[in-house]
């Protein structure tokens, strides 16, 4: 078993919560952000949003991983919401889905609560405090 198809497995486990029909659901936040977490899959978002749109059979030279593996990841891209298919003919072409940015976008104002820090923020050295002199 791949660590991809573990993660996947461990983290559906851990999120799953049971409702009172006793079917199980995961928190659509939880399942956005751990399909985004695994490399390759982030590596297929990425091939996505350069382009309109990719058949299934090209996302192996982006991702170095043979086609099965490629359809796995995209099965879990398409069951969080992330990218949607179209059959043409013979070949399956995936787009990102237009609402997945702006979940993204909703997850972090979650998180940071003042919207967006700014990036001289983030990346500003704390300056030295100094030394207290010996009286």
């Amino acid at each position: 078993m791949s660590i991809s198809k573990i993660v996947d497995t461990v983290a559906g486990i851990m999120t799953r919560t049971t409702k009172p029909s006793g079917t199980r659901h995961l928190d659509p936040d939880i399942q956005l952000l751990a399909a985004l977490a695994d490399p390759v899959r982030l590596a297929i978002v990425r091939e996505l949003a350069a382009s309109n749109e990719v058949c299934a059979c090209d996302f192996t030279t982006c991702c170095d991983v043979r086609q099965p593996t490629v359809s796995h990841h995209l099965k879990v891209l398409k069951e969080a919401g992330i990218v949607e298919s179209e059959r043409q003919g013979s070949f399956i072409y995936y787009r990102l889905q237009a609402s997945a940015a702006a979940r993204l976008s909703s997850i972090a104002r979650e998180i940071l609560p003042g919207n967006v820090i700014p990036l001289a923020e983030v990346t500003r050295r704390p300056t030295p405090v100094p030394a207290p002199r010996p009286s």
